[in-house]
């Protein structure tokens, strides 16, 4: 047994620690200026390209990002995407050493209705951050969070990917771009009419309207946050909305890849978070370097790399510009959400085990996405309808998911027959309610020719009476949670009433209702998968 008094305990007691006037670790003649980890300790000037490396040295092993493609940048003001923003700056300058070969774009999603901040606050907040935006050159996009009101369905749609990113096209693609003498190139290595510094000053085109998001939809987005019971699903929710709303900026303007400047401790406390929030399956996506989720614009996160004492200590030594916005979280008490509990608990661990986020972070690095043969990218039903996900519900009827759903029937069943209520039917609702507008089937753009829509019952064999109009509609939320993967349900589930979410939502839900039900009325005439399609005549 060890004592306390031992003849070694006075040894461990006195253990040195490195000091500030302690040499640097790589050119072993300046002053340290900083220490990042016990034993790293850094000069000012090695400090600078260690970070600038970490930064290429990331965007070159993924080989994601191709000669001449648009990138948008999603920069929120904080300090994670400010420093990603100057090394975007410092990578396309003229005296860079290997300079980047895209172009960029910036934009920026204003939160500020969804936390109740005021028109002043909200304004001033974007006029900080635009003047930052015109100091880089770069083309930028300021837009509100209302705007989700106005997004139509085909947002949540996944686009087929028109670009290989293989290794071998991207070798083509660079070898391209220098044998055209600094050209950019597309996605098929064929180069462009302007040179990349003539593309990023063609695309200066700022949205310079007043930042006045309209009242009627700064209303509507307060009713939707207000819905929402706890404030686990609002940070979640708001997450989602945040993503179609980038997602909708970066298709109309043409860019391919968006980057995202979560860093290393940020993804580690959200890998955390969302094996609580039940996103197990989609870890890989949510945490990995490339999302490819939604097939035409990938998401990429450069700064996985790098922890947040790193990215305070580069924007404190070398003056990085930030803006702080308050959002849905500040000022809240460690238990307040699921996400604020974890980074509490991760923060302070690391503060007494400095490997806390390197080793949860190196965990994410060993996450993949499962794809099943099954399960098609372009097969919108087999995906979540808010996180694009592949749905997880799909399982066995021993899982723990089923389990959990009909323990949730139970309760609602004891609940009911308490009440004197009659109790609710097992059975999933066969059709979406009348909540996203009150539409019916043979009226609606979307579900295919008006004949014998509603009253005509055309189809198969359960046709029996009626149509839509004539029976009764169930309600909206259950119906929207056979459509969402299990992560989505909880948040849907801690809303009051789903009728304040955007319409492009519940449009989208109603189309994929009607394509479930329409194969099902033609399952007896599909061929199955283990059927022969060339029959002999």
């Amino acid at each position: 047994m060890c004592q306390v008094d031992e003849e070694y305990n006075g040894l461990l007691e006195s253990r040195s620690l490195p000091g500030a006037s302690k040499k640097c670790m790589k050119c072993k003649e300046g002053t340290a200026v900083l220490i990042i980890r016990a034993g790293d300790a850094f000069c000012r000037s090695c400090f600078k390209e260690y970070f600038i490396h970490k930064f290429r040295a990331m965007l070159g092993k993924n080989r994601v990002i191709f000669p001449g493609e648009k990138v948008l940048l999603a920069v929120s003001g904080g300090l994670a995407s400010s420093s990603m923003l100057a090394q975007v700056q410092e990578g396309l300058s003229r005296d860079a050493h290997k300079k980047l070969r895209f172009v960029p774009g910036i934009v920026y999603v204003d939160e500020g209705g969804a936390s109740g901040r005021s028109l002043e606050e909200r304004q001033q907040a974007a006029a900080q951050l635009e003047h930052i935006f015109q100091a880089t050159g770069f083309p930028y996009y300021i837009v509100p969070l209302e705007e989700i009101f106005t997004l139509p369905s085909s947002i949540l749609e996944a686009v087929s990917a028109i670009s290989d990113s293989s290794a071998s096209s991207y070798k083509a693609a660079v070898d391209q771009f220098i044998q055209n003498g600094g050209e950019a190139v597309d996605h098929k290595g064929k180069a462009q009419d302007s040179s990349l510094a003539d593309a990023v000053s063609q695309l200066q085109t700022h949205d310079r309207q007043p930042f006045i998001p309209p009242a009627d939809q700064t209303q509507a987005l307060a009713r939707l946050f207000a819905s929402v019971k706890t404030l686990t699903a609002k940070e979640d929710l708001l997450q989602t909305l945040r993503q179609h709303l980038i997602l909708r900026v970066a298709r109309l303007r043409g860019y391919s890849k968006v980057m995202l400047g979560e860093s290393c401790t940020r993804l580690a406390i959200k890998l955390l978070s969302s094996i609580s929030l039940g996103r197990g399956a989609a870890l890989a996506l949510d945490t990995g370097f490339a999302d490819p989720r939604f097939g035409d614009v990938v998401m990429v996160r450069p700064m996985r790399d790098y922890s947040s004492k790193e990215i305070a200590f580069y924007n404190r030594l070398f003056s990085v510009p930030s803006v702080f916005t308050p959002g849905l979280d500040t000022k809240t008490s460690d238990k307040a959400s699921i996400q604020r509990l974890t980074e509490s608990f991760v923060t302070k661990l690391q503060t007494d085990f400095p490997s806390t986020v390197s080793t949860i972070y190196r965990t994410s690095e060993k996450l993949q996405s499962a794809r099943s043969a099954q399960t098609n990218d372009a097969d919108p039903p087999s995906k979540c309808l808010l996180c694009l996900c592949a749905l997880d519900t799909a399982v066995e009827e021993a899982s723990a998911f089923n389990a959990t759903l009909q323990s949730e029937r139970l309760s609602q069943g004891k609940k009911a027959s308490g009440s004197g209520l009659p109790a609710p039917a097992p059975a999933p609702a066969p059709a979406l309610g009348s909540g996203s507008g009150g539409q019916c089937c043979s009226s609606s753009s979307a579900g295919g020719s008006g004949e014998g829509g509603c009253g005509g019952g055309g189809g198969g064999g359960g046709g029996g009476g009626g149509g839509c109009c004539s029976t009764p509609r169930p309600p909206v939320n259950s119906d929207l949670k056979t459509l969402l993967c299990y992560s989505c349900r909880l948040t849907i589930k801690d809303m009051a009433t789903v009728d304040t979410l955007p319409s492009y939502i519940t449009a989208a839900a109603e189309w994929r209702k009607r394509r479930v039900e329409m194969r099902k009325e033609i399952s007896e005439f599909l061929l199955g998968e283990d059927e022969d399609e060339e029959q002999p005549c």
